[in-house]
């Protein structure tokens, strides 16, 4: 995984879901003030739910300290758009099925579900500058009070 100091490769697209739009954007372009991209699983799951609720009841907070918030999974963005409205989600959602974020951030991992293996992105969180220097690493997402933990990451930065 991408240590902090380290500079993110930002020349990858991903869709995104923004102001309940779809659009295609250079990752890069994104870093326009800084940025938290927070890693979940999948729309509508119990553990993704409660991590996407801290974020949406805490993103005014993350903006008017000046970051962008990106929430990123394997969703496409016509299950973000339902799930945007269905959440109240007023951030960023990106589509990322081919993980090229986990890919630019070394955070693809062996996972199990049901007796079967596959590879898929951690479950973690990163504060991103705008030039794509990594600040910190949130490598184990508590679920349950996910803007605690970044909170308290962003107070040390």
């Amino acid at each position: 995984m991408i240590a902090t100091g380290q500079k993110l490769d930002t020349g990858f697209t991903l869709k995104i879901v923004r102001n309940g739009k779809v659009e295609e954007v250079a990752f890069g372009d994104l870093l326009a003030r800084p940025v938290i991209v927070s890693v979940y699983m999948k729309n509508n799951t119990p553990s993704c739910d409660r991590q996407n609720g801290s974020l949406a009841a805490h993103a005014g907070e993350f903006d008017r300290l000046g970051y962008q918030l990106i929430a990123l999974s394997r969703d496409t963005c016509g299950s973000h758009l339902n799930y945007a409205a269905k959440k109240n989600i007023p951030y960023v959602l990106a589509s990322d099925p081919a993980d090229a974020f986990a890919r630019a951030t070394g955070s693809v991992v062996e996972k199990s579900m049901y007796g079967r293996t596959f590879h898929g992105p951690a479950r973690a969180a990163y504060v991103i500058d705008t030039e794509g220097t990594v600040l910190a690493v949130i490598g184990k997402v508590d679920t349950k009070d996910h803007s605690a933990q970044i909170r308290e990451v962003l107070a040390a930065l």
